[in-house]
């Protein structure tokens, strides 16, 4: 389901500046030989290197005097300190002497224009000066204050009045079986009545007290690992709607099929593929029909049959009544329901986009990979979709191991592998920020650097260019190790918050906190950097959960509904602290987006 693509755009450049076209020309210092002057800073910017105790000050400013705005540049011809207000003057009096590098960003400052200048060779320099350092010895990037938002609080729709008259003309009672016949329910728009003379359901103790569409799945021999992603799918928002308002019928899917087996009797490819004269199973028709008997209001456990075969069928090599894992598992779901959806995709539609099916829709993001080259700064970019994002759950490990020796790789491994098995806390935050820290490539991963024509030592940097609608993390607790012939779970804690922020971790972000306002464009997506920023917060719905080891273990999903937890243990659902939840260790965890933007359609016509 995921493949890689580059893209090479050309970016479209301010004119230059005539005095920076005049220093360049000249005597001046070579822009790029300027990394030995710049260090990196604590943010993972550059800025100019200074002795611990210096302190820089306009020249020109009387000592007493505060200094005329924040900045402070350095001329690159006599290396002379001016403010704002001063470095003009500084230029009109010395010839040849416009072109200064600010003090605290490392960034090219025209006297004469009073403006920021671009450089490719000095945007090189900056490149090599942050990355030349060990990212190991660098503290870890402090999170962005971002501006704070209202937030109003979420209230669901209830009618008035006159919509409850117009919702009761309109409609029937719906007659609901709580549990068996002798629990029954009768809903209308204007009053609900309940009679229960009998036990409740044995899925839980109370199944009035649940969420409408709360239902248990009954184990069929180990598919726990079924139950738990079906769980957490039937409760995804956005794949609640989209088959709750009918937009894949399954009906009308089957009328599809035939018509397309039909045109196909003369070639008998239909009655070969399946003697019965139907089509493949359509993952797709069996989710909508689980959705339908989960929503109808039956409380009684569900048992995903129809599914389970259907997905037999689509994954032949894992048909079998043995532990599967989810993580495998979800992304075999999401690949039958796209391999079946494929053939409605838009022809326009640009790979990874994720505008071909209602998978790729809900879980379809894109990851920027940047590779830098250590010698001349050329850097190297690769997009990736994907539909998750697997996260290593010891963050604490320094990634300059990564640079050993195939022979210390080998020791390195085994070494990880004792010690993974000691408890200990990792957060989500600090797997998020391991995952995003630059990484540098060992002696034995050089890359072809284009501009050196040959192969250099590299650093490498994985960002989030395009952020799901609903992120699934996939949280790496099963280690193997080829040398030692061995696998082991790892069973350090995580913590992860109700509420993230996904805004540090964006390839705008940190191309920012990396280049400055160097950058004058980026990428040309379809989705702009301040739409995605703006979409970045997420909300926590669903934790899937694995407890045991790896001969023995079971899988269980907790659902947020309502801000309140429900565990769901196959044919179980009941009702939880948030305490218990936090405690667990989790595998997958699914996060949605508070606020969705929404795209006019290109296809509306005007009445």
């Amino acid at each position: 389901m995921s493949s890689s693509f580059s893209t090479a755009r050309p970016h479209r450049l301010p004119p230059p500046c005539p005095h920076l076209v005049a220093y360049r020309s000249g005597c001046g210092t070579p822009l790029r030989s300027l990394h030995r002057c710049l260090r990196p800073r604590s943010s993972g910017r550059a800025e100019v290197r200074r002795d611990p105790g210096e302190v820089p000050r306009c020249a020109s400013c009387p000592p007493t005097a505060t200094r005329h705005g924040p900045r402070l540049y350095a001329c690159l011809s006599c290396a002379a300190v001016s403010c704002r207000a001063h470095a003009p003057d500084h230029a009109t009096l010395v010839p040849s002497h416009e072109i200064a590098l600010d003090v605290d960003r490392a960034e090219l400052f025209c006297a004469a224009c009073c403006d920021q200048v671009y450089d490719p060779d000095f945007d090189a320099a900056v490149v090599i000066s942050i990355t030349s350092l060990s990212s190991s010895h660098l503290p870890p990037r402090p999170p962005e204050k971002r501006a704070k938002r209202r937030r109003v609080e979420y209230r669901a729709w209830a009618p008035d009045p006159k919509e409850r008259a117009v919702i009761g003309r309109r409609s029937s009672p719906l007659i609901v079986q709580e549990g068996n016949t002798s629990s029954t329910t009768t809903t209308t728009a204007n009053s609900t009545t309940t009679t229960a003379n009998s036990s409740p359901s044995s899925s839980v103790s109370s199944p009035s007290s649940l969420p409408w569409g709360l239902r248990g799945l009954n184990n069929l021999g180990n598919t726990c690992f079924m139950n738990s992603v079906l769980q957490a799918l039937l409760h995804t928002p956005l794949l609640r709607n989209y088959f709750l308002s009918d937009r894949h019928s399954r009906y009308v899917c089957q009328q599809k099929n035939k018509k397309k087996g039909g045109s196909k009797e003369k070639s008998n490819v239909a009655e070969q593929k399946n003697p019965a004269g139907g089509s493949q199973p359509c993952l797709a028709c069996d989710l909508d029909a689980m959705y339908s008997a989960v929503f109808a209001g039956d409380r009684k456990p569900f048992s995903p049959a129809k599914f389970l075969h259907s997905w037999w069928q689509h994954a032949s090599n894992l048909a079998s009544y043995e532990q599967q894992d989810v993580h495998e598992f979800f992304i075999s779901i999401l690949d039958g329901i796209h391999e079946k959806e494929q053939d409605q995709c838009k022809p326009r539609s640009h790979v990874g986009n994720g505008d071909c099916c209602i998978a790729h829709k809900v879980f379809s993001g894109i990851l920027r990979s940047d590779v830098t080259c250590t010698i001349c700064g050329f850097t190297s970019t690769t997009y990736d979709p994907c539909v998750d994002i697997s996260l290593d759950l010891d963050s604490s490990q320094d990634p300059m191991k990564m640079a050993t020796s195939k022979l210390q790789a080998c020791e390195s491994e085994t070494d990880s592998l004792l010690t993974s098995q000691c408890y200990g806390i990792s957060t989500l935050s600090g797997c998020l920020e391991h995952f995003t820290r630059p990484e540098k490539l060992g002696a034995d991963q050089k890359f072809f650097c284009q501009n050196c024509q040959a192969r250099q030592e590299s650093v490498k940097q994985m960002s989030i260019r395009k952020i799901p609608l609903v992120t699934c993390f996939h949280i790496k607790r099963f280690e193997h190790s080829l040398i030692r012939n061995m696998s082991r779970k790892v069973d350090r804690y995580l913590q992860f918050p109700l509420s993230l922020d996904m805004a540090p971790y964006l390839s705008s972000s940190i191309l920012r906190a990396r280049c400055g306002n160097r950058i004058f464009a980026f990428d040309g997506g379809d989705d702009s950097d301040a739409a995605t920023e703006l979409a970045s917060e997420f909300e926590l719905f669903a934790v899937l959960t694995h407890s045991g080891n790896l001969e023995a273990g079971h899988y269980i999903t907790y659902l947020r509904l309502n801000n309140q937890w429900y565990k769901c243990d196959d044919a179980w659902v009941t009702h939880v602290s948030e305490s218990i939840v936090r405690a667990s260790q989790a595998y997958m965890l699914f996060y949605v987006q508070k606020i969705l933007y929404y795209k006019a359609s290109q296809d509306v016509v005007a009445s």
